[in-house]
């Protein structure tokens, strides 16, 4: 068995450090980090990206396209319904996919319910995602004490009064 002539310690770390004699310390290989093309330069990831497809892309991914998508319905009411049904509605709740609209009159009410499978349309074909399946359209906000969720039968309030 030959041993090598050993080298001087300046020599043995020069060529370490040269990468021309490999460390005894060494004995892992360095693994190799996987390329995922995420970082690679020049690939079509990498683009750089507009600002609305930037706030799209988040808006998707967090979840917030409906709420988003029911106040754009409310800021661009006068576009869905029309300038002139505009100027007497105006939409007031959205529950479980019924909006609500409130007329000036009760006759607008009633124009406006003829008018209903129209508006319901435009609105779906222009904001699916808001979840709109009915529209339900009131008069003015009087208040009634015999009709609503919360009525009870009987008399109501009138035997309070004495």
């Amino acid at each position: 068995m030959t041993e090598e002539p050993e080298l001087p310690e300046t020599m043995a770390t020069y060529l370490r450090l040269r990468g021309l004699e490999p460390s005894p310390y060494r004995k892992r290989k360095r693994r190799r980090r996987a390329d995922d093309g995420e970082n690679a330069p020049f690939t079509p990831g990498r683009d750089p990206h507009g600002l609305g497809d930037v706030l799209s892309t988040l808006t998707r991914s967090a979840g917030w396209e409906p709420q988003l998508s029911r106040e754009d319905l409310v800021r661009t009411w006068d576009e869905v319904a029309g300038a002139e049904t505009a100027a007497h509605t105006r939409p007031v709740a959205l529950d479980n996919g019924t909006l609500t609209v409130q007329a000036d009159s009760t006759a607008w009410a009633k124009q406006l319910q003829l008018m209903r499978a129209h508006i319901l349309s435009e609105i779906v074909r222009r904001f699916p995602e808001a979840g709109v399946e009915a529209i339900r359209f009131v008069g003015p906000d009087v208040p009634s004490w015999k009709w609503g969720p919360r009525a009870v039968p009987g008399r109501g309030p009138r035997d309070t009064y004495g």
